[in-house]
């Protein structure tokens, strides 16, 4: 007991006094309000808005904000491992090789949203992503070019500000169209951009919007 206690004394510690738990006093971590529970939380600190370059990656949130039209993000990240084993991890070149019958059978899947445009548009733009991979080397390299090589940091304080669509957006839309894509429409585009990082549109008050 008297060893200890000098080591308290000699640390700086009065006898009889504990250290207070700095884990209990550090502020919560201010994020964009949409992230509202564990499941979009994780989402938000892990992955939106971090800069994406990996095709594979790339089609995948493609394919999963169109999944989304009409419904919430949370409903597609409660389903996204679901996502991921009906459809082949997301390899655009599996995918794009699907026939009628692997489309009954993802229509009969309760683990994904058993919509037949949404899943014909699944095929469909994996053959368009696949050209594009053709013709500029990689998905990467195409989709790209729509913000200049770069992510756009944007400063909104508040929810409200941050945008449903923005010419970039708009332009990538048209020229997805214009190469066969399908549930690609602006708002989706935009969504698209800001999943991947190519636009940055954390609340200036979120933790992550200066993080690497």
């Amino acid at each position: 007991m008297r060893e200890q206690a000098s080591l308290r004394l000699r640390s700086g510690q009065a006898p009889g006094r504990r250290r207070p738990n700095t884990a209990l006093m550090r502020k919560p971590l201010i994020r964009c309000p949409w992230a509202s529970n564990e499941l979009s939380s994780r989402y938000h600190d892990e992955e939106w808005g971090v800069p994406s370059h990996d095709d594979r990656n790339l089609f995948e949130f493609l394919i999963l904000e169109g999944a989304q039209a009409g419904l919430s993000w949370d409903t597609i990240l409660r389903k996204r491992e679901n996502y991921r084993a009906a459809f082949d991890g997301f390899e655009p070149e599996r995918i794009a090789a699907y026939d009628r019958r692997k489309v009954q059978a993802l229509l009969r899947d309760p683990g994904i949203v058993r919509n037949r445009l949404k899943i014909a548009a699944a095929v469909q733009n994996a053959q368009a992503f696949q050209k594009i991979q053709a013709e500029f080397g990689s998905f990467d390299r195409y989709i790209w070019q729509f913000v200049g090589g770069k992510p756009l940091l944007n400063a909104w304080r508040f929810a409200k500000q941050v945008p449903a669509s923005t010419p970039q957006s708009d332009a990538m839309s048209k020229d997805l169209k214009k190469r066969g894509f399908t549930f690609v429409g602006t708002t989706i585009c935009y969504a698209f951009m800001q999943a991947v990082g190519m636009v940055n549109d954390h609340l200036t008050s979120c933790f992550r919007r200066n993080s690497k």
